[in-house]
């Protein structure tokens, strides 16, 4: 059975809870990631902040609209948009449930616990690029139409 630990990204990005949303939206641009776990102090998970709730909240009242762009969101800590309590999978949990869960609950990533740490993160996007490397396989080892032909 694969498991979630051989396809994760380990030690994905975090933030902590009093990480502005200019923070978040600045790894999330220079990263190209869509996810973020949001950790305590100890390095325990409190919560996800995902580019949905970034674009949500610059569309909310939660940000002070006064200012230049850039600084409409500058003081705003992301724990008041994240996404609190988390669903997450353990790292030996194996791939088929993961990839169901995400579908069924359409989430786009879960974070990756080990003995209850963050560990990693896996994404819709890992799920993806596994089909494209199943597909790619199964055409190579395809027989070729005109191989049979007389």
């Amino acid at each position: 059975m694969f498991t979630v630990a051989e396809i994760m990204t380990r030690e994905p990005y975090s933030l902590g809870p009093d990480d502005s949303l200019a923070s978040a939206r600045q790894m999330m641009t220079e990263h190209h990631i869509r996810h973020i776990p949001v950790v305590s102090g100890d390095g325990g998970l409190i919560g996800l902040v995902s580019q949905r709730d970034i674009l949500a909240a610059e569309d909310s009242t939660v940000l002070n609209k006064e200012g230049g762009p850039d600084s409409r969101d500058r003081y705003v800590a992301i724990s008041s948009v994240m996404t609190t309590p988390v669903q997450t999978v353990e790292e030996h949990a194996g791939l088929r449930g993961t990839a169901m869960h995400l579908q069924k609950h359409k989430l786009g990533c879960l974070p990756v616990l080990n003995k209850g740490r963050l560990v990693g993160i896996i994404t819709d996007s890992d799920f993806v690029t596994i089909a494209v490397n199943l597909m790619e396989q199964l055409e190579s080892t395809e027989p070729e139409e005109d191989e049979f032909s007389d």
